[in-house]
């Protein structure tokens, strides 16, 4: 499966921001989906996750619950991050996942990042 992240960009503080990741190949519904992202200087971090199809269980990172919403669209094999009401601190490389483990520890796919930048 490869992965491919797309959607980032330079936003004022307040503004918002949609993430794609399109997967290819069959198994993506097969896969849980996650987003995590890395700032400059600062470890990789979890920002959230969606089960797979029909379990509909998310999570997300206490830091960006309530103003980010992760979804997928197994027939588009794509998933999103509907980020809103962006702050300065969500400036990252942002990053898609997927992962058939009980827990993130292990991540069998990871995408390549896209740039989100939010300025003050």
């Amino acid at each position: 499966v490869q992965l491919q992240a797309s959607g980032g960009g330079l936003v004022q503080a307040g503004g918002s921001l949609r993430l794609s990741c399109a997967a290819s190949g069959r198994t993506f519904v097969t896969y849980s989906m996650a987003w995590f992202r890395q700032a400059p200087g600062k470890e990789r971090e979890f920002v959230a996750s969606i089960s797979r199809t029909g379990e509909g269980i998310v999570d997300y990172a206490d830091s960006v619950t309530g103003r980010f919403t992760i979804s997928r669209d197994n027939a588009k094999n794509t998933g999103y991050l509907q980020m809103n009401s962006l702050k300065p601190e969500d400036t990252a490389v942002y990053y898609c996942a997927l992962s058939n483990a009980r827990t993130w520890s292990k991540v069998n796919f990871w995408g390549r990042g896209t740039q989100v930048t939010v300025s003050s």
